[in-house]
């Protein structure tokens, strides 16, 4: 018996519910557990079903397809691990979470390599015996260094990639290439503090409150759709380093949260928005 992630994305209408799962029970498969949202003032039906069963795929697409409304998305997804690729800079806190927590088998994905503009976590990503490619972007315009960023991202044909303090903002171009694929984490709560420095910008404003915003990323800047977020206190007491030393600790585990959420196919996007399982 195979394992499916059935996802449903449609115009809300009397006795959805109804209509799916019985065409799932005519394909012969069994629900183990499914979650459902409908949102009233856009009229949409969001449906997460895992389904197990011998699932003739492309006869379970097409009855569902004729069955529900024609605007809409409908994905049956195996429970696979995914392909992903990290990107980096220089900083090693959420980098070194993922590695850890993917060489204790906590994520369901196969990194396939990690990219970065600095050499400086050469050292680290080897110790766990994984590609690392080094591609500067010293003497090069954002146009040429994205090109050979995306060549090694089509040899490695990433599913998802995770942004895990990379520091370069990235063009419209590149982004458009991974629409709803790559996923950054926001050294804030709100993208409130940008530019350099952030740490030190909510410590001269004299904040209470820090954390951090895993998100989508889009042709925005830190303006796409939200996936987790957390918060801590903290008070005067605190220096700015302390500030961002108690900040990395935040940015990696809602990084971790939501590279999870992603993998496990839990995520909905609506416009900029997103419904979550």
């Amino acid at each position: 018996m195979k394992k499916y992630r059935l996802l449903i994305d449609t115009i809300d209408q009397k006795g959805l519910i109804y209509k799916i799962t019985e065409i799932l029970y005519d394909h012969g498969t069994n629900i183990e557990k499914n979650n459902e949202f409908v949102d009233l003032a856009k009229n949409r039906f969001f449906m997460r079903t895992e389904i197990k069963g011998l699932v003739n795929e492309e006869k379970l697409l097409k009855d569902l397809r004729s069955t529900l409304s024609s605007h809409n998305k409908i994905d049956l997804i195996s429970g696979a691990p995914k392909d992903i690729v990290l990107m980096v800079t220089k900083e090693s806190h959420c980098l070194g979470d993922l590695l850890i927590r993917y060489q204790n088998q906590e994520l369901n994905a196969n990194i396939k390599g990690i990219i970065s503009n600095h050499n400086n976590l050469a050292e680290l990503v080897e110790s766990f015996s994984l590609p690392f490619f080094y591609i500067s972007h010293q003497d090069l315009s954002r146009e040429e260094h994205e090109e050979k960023v995306l060549s090694v991202l089509e040899q490695l044909q990433p599913e998802i990639i995770v942004l895990a303090k990379y520091m370069r903002i990235l063009s419209q171009n590149f982004v458009s290439k991974y629409e709803e694929k790559i996923l950054n984490i926001h050294h804030s709560f709100l993208p409130s503090f940008i530019g350099s420095n952030p740490y030190k910008q909510a410590y001269e404003r004299g904040v209470k409150i820090i954390g951090a915003t895993a998100h989508f990323v889009n042709e925005n800047l830190d303006d796409g759709p939200i996936i987790a977020q957390d918060v801590i206190n903290i008070d005067h007491s605190l220096s700015w380093m302390e500030m961002q030393k108690a900040g990395r600790d935040v940015e990696k585990i809602v990084l971790a949260r939501a590279l999870n959420l992603v993998l496990e196919d839990r995520i909905f996007t609506q416009e900029n928005k997103t419904i979550i399982f």
